[in-house]
């Protein structure tokens, strides 16, 4: 009688043995017909082939979250520029012992824009605090882009309570890798926009978004949209920074020239304490 295969045994015929050794070798990487389809980068990453990379794109997170237990995430967003308290401090430091003074207007800024850091790693520990004694369904997990900045704040925040914490990162030209704050095994990397933020919204509960740039607000109007056109269902969106975000937009005119209804902006509300945030959405799911 035939023993049965044991399934933790490689099935695959050394395809990863053969993928690392691709991924190591110096010499350029040239197609190879003979070469398993699946263990090919060169094949995975031609053109024809971007329909398989967005399904896996789609399906690691999932896999992996699944897998450990990530249902419920409040999605934390913020600038990637917002350094620690500590080294805002220590680079203004710098900036007034020198003679430049573009240097020393920067340092200054960055002290100002600290407190947002340290704002967000405050939430999340009450986040996180909240979540650990409770039940496995019941549990919320900090998720953010996976930066520097607000970002690294917030896995920080979530870190130091013991929490499992969520990043999902994007690979750029000109950005830093992912922050040291990240559970290793909940740090993602995704090659589409389209595909992370995706991933942001399926297990988001809510949403705060601390003041940032650009794709702070690429990520935030996508929310918006989704919950206004009843694409998604109903979150908490929480502007943290009453003075920044009234400063950046006066949705008033939208409401008089007819762009959007008066209700439309029931759908954000304004905070300044990680308190008033976390009570926010205590009081819209009745914790």
């Amino acid at each position: 009688m035939e023993q049965t295969q044991d399934l933790s045994e490689d099935r695959l015929a050394n395809a990863w043995a053969e993928l690392h050794a691709l991924s190591t070798d110096t010499t350029p990487l040239r197609p190879d017909a003979n070469r398993l389809a699946f263990a090919d980068p060169e094949f995975l990453l031609r053109r024809e082939t971007r329909g398989i990379r967005i399904q896996l794109e789609m399906l690691k997170p999932e896999i992996d979250q699944q897998a450990q237990g990530i249902e419920n995430t409040i999605v934390v967003f913020g600038s990637a520029r917002f350094p620690a308290p500590e080294q805002a401090e220590a680079a203004l430091k710098l900036a007034q012992e020198g003679d430049d003074e573009a240097a020393l207007t920067l340092a200054q800024r960055h002290v100002r824009n600290a407190q947002y850091y340290d704002q967000a790693r405050l939430f999340a520990r009450i986040v996180a605090g909240y979540s650990n004694p409770r039940p496995a369904h019941e549990q919320l997990f900090i998720c953010t882009g996976g930066g520097p900045g607000i970002m690294e704040a917030a896995n920080r925040g979530a870190q130091e309570m013991g929490a499992l914490t969520v990043g999902l990162n994007i690979v750029l030209p000109h950005e830093q890798g992912s922050n040291p704050y990240i559970s290793p095994s909940l740090n993602f990397k995704f090659h589409y926009f389209a595909l992370r933020k995706m991933h942001f919204m399926m297990r988001a509960k809510a949403l705060v978004a601390f003041p940032g740039g650009f794709g702070t607000l690429d990520e935030l109007f996508e929310v918006i949209t989704l919950v206004q056109t009843k694409k998604a269902k109903p979150v908490p969106i929480i502007l943290f920074g009453t003075e920044y975000w009234k400063r950046l937009f006066n949705f008033d005119i939208m409401i008089e020239e007819g762009a959007i209804s008066p209700q439309d902006l029931d759908l954000i509300q304004y905070v300044d304490e990680p308190q008033a945030a976390w009570d926010a959405i205590k009081n819209f799911y009745e914790l």
